[in-house]
């Protein structure tokens, strides 16, 4: 973990960066693709990937860089976008991932728990 944590220290969320992360928890994928938010109608700084396991489960990956702590406002937002997520691919997803740069608020925390989010 700390050697991943180096590897990218200081350097916006990526593509890379998500693949690299959910490998080594022992997450392959066979496609993944990213959602632009301008196709879901959203003004975030926050990128979007749609991907599909070698079972064939489908995920919603978000990636958020931001300086500023993560709120329960924050938390009612993610889950209205992916509302517009789930829309736009005409399919729900099994699995909701989150990575996150910034702090965040126990509460926001115990939040996205609650609503079967997985926080990296």
């Amino acid at each position: 973990m700390l050697k991943f944590q180096k590897l990218y220290e200081g350097k916006n969320i990526d593509m890379q960066m998500v693949v690299d992360k959910l490998r080594l928890k022992g997450k392959l994928y066979k496609k993944m693709q990213e959602i632009a938010p301008k196709e879901l109608g959203i003004r975030n700084k926050i990128r979007i990937y749609k991907a599909t396991d070698t079972n064939g489960y489908f995920w919603a990956i978000f990636a958020v860089s931001q300086k500023s702590r993560l709120l329960m406002k924050d938390v009612h937002k993610f889950e209205e976008i992916y509302a517009k997520f789930t829309l736009f691919c005409d399919h729900n997803f099994k699995y909701r991932v989150i990575f996150i740069d910034a702090p965040l608020c126990s509460k926001a925390k115990e939040a996205f728990k609650q609503n079967s989010w997985k926080i990296y």
